[in-house]
């Protein structure tokens, strides 16, 4: 999607050299190497500042040329590291909500104790000034137990869904290099 004129909105990154907006520990062949955090934080608050839906661009000023890559592969290689990274936010979801079900189960698992601990010590004991404290207080930590599954359920998922879907469409932006005249 692109804005009203028609154009990607623009991301815009100044570097004196091209292997500024790589990890220079990281190991592994070009198309496969991480951003720089510094450079990845820059592009991925960039595009959260963009209206989401307008389709982005990535335009990279050069001070120096870099003969060793083409623009096709500096692209790629941006495209790929977003697209991993999206790939992490979705396992990342996966995993809490998977996390969610086992504590909900155990939450109303621990509620359900609870309810028939309070019962069955009803029976026992009748209703005093004692039963009614006991009582309240098993309810209490029944529902506090009930806590984190809704609070995965209700708040932490739509964060990283959030976060994937940006990565997800930064890694289908198309990528300008320009390089500075050295006039």
């Amino acid at each position: 999607m692109t804005n009203p004129t028609g154009a990607p909105r623009v991301i815009e990154v100044r570097l004196r050299e091209l292997r500024q907006l790589f990890d220079s520990l990281d190991p592994s062949p070009f198309v496969e190497k991480d951003l720089d955090p510094k450079a990845e934080e820059y592009i991925v608050d960039s595009a959260r500042d963009l209206p989401s839906g307008t389709g982005w661009m990535l335009a990279i000023h050069l001070d120096q040329p870099d003969a060793s890559l083409d623009q096709e592969q500096v692209g790629d290689a941006i495209r790929e590291h977003f697209a991993r990274e999206s790939r992490r936010l979705q396992r990342k979801l996966r995993s809490l909500i998977r996390r969610g079900w086992l504590s909900l189960a155990i939450g109303m698992a621990f509620l359900a104790a609870a309810f028939a601990t309070t019962q069955t010590v009803r029976r026992l004991l009748g209703v005093s000034g004692l039963w009614q404290l006991l009582e309240q207080g098993l309810l209490i930590v029944g529902w506090v137990a009930m806590w984190r599954p809704l609070e995965i359920f209700l708040y932490d998922w739509w964060p990283i869904l959030g976060e994937r879907r940006i990565h997800d469409e930064l890694s289908r932006m198309p990528v300008k290099i320009a390089v500075k005249s050295s006039e």
